[in-house]
């Protein structure tokens, strides 16, 4: 019906009232295309209202601009219109019952990198006097920010220089699960069905749907990918990485060393970029899933990217 209204206006002789309504239709359209990405991928439901409004006001410009050129095709938007107007309200509706959603931005965490200027030890990582300089942050709660649990909590720290990024992790835990077998080099696909802990870094946001996925287990073994709009690859990043075990205290420690060229064509440490880390542990479900910046999902659902918090390199 869209399509067949389009169709009868453009067929009309063209006049300003025409144009104008050939340019409401094309705004309807673009508005039509960004409302569902902004209010099922990126979870902005406030912004997802605006456009939606928008969206609806538009339609009626068009419906108002084409009745004195063609009837049928305004009669042919009504649908249309009486639609969007209802999934306005749920828009709106959803936003008040998810008061957090609403709020999120603001309370946004952030991390800092700093720059380490020591010489790196034999296998390329800084020395305990580099990472006791730098601030961590800790996380033991889980993905919606609930039910913390201390004795799986999440220790990360942050440093860098010209070439690399390093992430250093310290985690408590209750029990290890790990699997068996991987690549040659340590990559495994599907390392997130045993206990991980997780980077989700974001250098370009330019782009929220696009960021890259680290991980690393307790034994040793990795994955890397790269993240477009739902779609995932190898990333390539050849970073290195160290784990020690420690069973007496029941924790391990993970660090990474990621090449900066990896993760963005050009570095600036003047930029921020959007960061967030992750934990998952347990045998079976219900596991442990565990965010640094909650992501509010109803299921646990780490591929949030309006839910990252910042990066800031000094």
């Amino acid at each position: 019906m869209m399509a067949v209204a389009g169709w009868r206006i453009w067929c009309c002789p063209s006049t300003p009232r025409r144009n104008l309504a050939l340019t409401y239709f094309g705004m309807q359209l673009t508005l039509n295309f960004l409302w569902s990405p902004v209010f099922f991928n990126l979870h902005r439901i406030q912004l997802a209202l605006g456009i939606i409004v928008s969206l609806a006001i538009t339609i009626l410009l068009f419906m108002l601009t084409s009745w004195k050129l063609d009837r049928n095709a305004a009669l042919l938007f009504i649908p249309y219109f009486l639609w969007v107007s209802f999934a306005s309200g749920l828009n709106y509706t959803i936003g008040t019952m998810n008061p957090s959603v609403l709020l999120r931005e603001p309370e946004l965490p952030t991390a800092y990198a700093s720059l380490v200027k020591e010489t790196l030890d034999e296998q390329g990582f800084p020395g305990a006097e580099a990472w006791s300089a730098t601030p961590p942050v800790n996380f033991d709660r889980d993905w919606q920010g609930h039910s913390p649990d201390p004795q799986r909590s999440t220790e990360v720290q942050l440093l860098w220089n010209a070439q690399t990024l390093f992430v250093r992790f310290a985690a408590r835990y209750r029990e290890i699960t790990v699997f068996a077998d991987a690549r040659e080099d340590g990559w495994r696909d599907q390392l997130w069905d045993r206990d991980v802990v997780e980077t989700f870094l974001q250098p370009d946001v330019s782009d929220p749907l696009k960021y890259k996925e680290l991980e690393i287990s307790p034994n040793g073994f990795w994955i890397d990918l790269a993240i477009s709009h739902g779609e995932k690859e190898e990333l390539y990043s050849k970073l290195q990485r160290r784990v020690r075990l420690d069973e007496p205290s029941k924790t391990w420690v993970a660090e990474l060393a990621i090449p900066l060229s990896s993760l963005t064509k050009s570095f600036d440490r003047s930029l921020t970029w959007r960061v967030n880390f992750f934990r998952v542990e347990g045998k079976e479900e219900p596991r442990f899933y565990s965010a640094w910046s909650p992501t509010h999902t109803p299921q646990p659902n780490f591929h949030v990217p309006s839910c990252f918090g910042f990066l800031i390199f000094r």
